[in-house]
């Protein structure tokens, strides 16, 4: 029977030989999960032999990393904000820059009550489901115009205990209809990848993430275009936009929100210093 050092050595020279980034780390990762522990624990159960079933799911899970499939999707799940999502191919994979976003409206809605907040495209329901363990007070209401997506966000929801806080809808952006003013925020990470750039992006991304959740099929600004305008009657005056952007896309998304009547543009920087969050004040 193989031992986890024996697994971990096997797997990690295979996703080597498939061209898979951090090959190691993925077998840790995958291994872990299959024997409930943490990824630092295998190294004190290097000797442990794995059982039949946990070889067969380890096998069928290498597997399937090795044809570039995202872990996140293999495993089901994924961390985000410091809670747990649950993901399936019909949700873009929650990432690190997006928590950016959430931290800049928590930053600006901690110390305000009663706040109305639209996130537009929800996805896994990542955004809301984490401003709503943040904002006690805020009410919150979630658009996608995936049926299944709206499905995987209302489970992140009940998984997450915020069923109650926050609505989902399922809608076009372009057809949604809602009460004029209503809204003191206004935040989405919207498809902002140029059908240009698109299939340049990782094998993970363009052969297993739904492409409606990262591409406009035109220049990466459609939705900035949409959402900015749609936010004019969203928002209650002098209420705030909070988007997402791609890198080098300041300038044009800044240009969009100016022309829509938003002002006090800010831009927050991630971790590696690009351009990530931009926000403005509709007046």
């Amino acid at each position: 029977m193989l031992t986890v050092l024996e697994s971990l050595k096997l797997s990690t020279e295979y996703l080597e030989k498939k061209g898979i980034e951090s090959a190691r780390l993925n077998a840790e990762l995958l291994l872990a999960e299959i024997l409930n522990c943490k990824r630092l624990d295998l190294y004190l159960k290097f000797d442990q032999p794995l059982k039949e079933n946990e070889v067969d799911i380890y096998r069928e899970w290498i597997s399937r990393r090795g044809k570039f499939e995202p872990l996140q999707y293999i495993i089901g799940k994924v961390e985000f904000f410091g809670l747990q999502f649950k993901v399936t191919r019909d949700v873009l994979i929650p990432r690190s820059e997006t928590e950016i976003l959430v931290e800049e409206v928590i930053n600006f809605a901690k110390d305000k009550s009663g706040l109305k907040i639209l996130d537009i495209g929800t996805g896994s329901g990542n955004i809301p489901i984490a401003l709503a363990k943040n904002l006690t007070n805020a009410e919150i209401i979630s658009v996608d115009v995936s049926t299944k997506a709206i499905e995987v966000a209302k489970e992140n929801a009940l998984l997450n205990s915020v069923e109650s806080k926050v609505e989902f809808i399922l809608s076009d952006i372009n057809h949604f209809k809602i009460e004029t003013g209503l809204f003191d925020i206004v935040i989405s990470n919207p498809p902002y990848v140029s059908a240009e750039e698109y299939p340049s992006l990782q094998k993970e991304i363009v052969e297993y993430e739904p492409s409606i959740a990262l591409t406009d099929s035109n220049d990466g600004l459609d939705f900035y275009r949409t959402i900015a305008e749609k936010s004019k009657s969203f928002l209650k005056k002098e209420g705030k936009i909070f988007f997402e952007i791609g890198k080098e896309q300041f300038d044009d998304v800044e240009k969009i929100l100016l022309k829509n009547n938003f002002l006090n543009i800010k831009i927050t920087k991630d971790y590696q210093q690009i351009e990530r969050v931009i926000s403005g004040e509709l007046k």
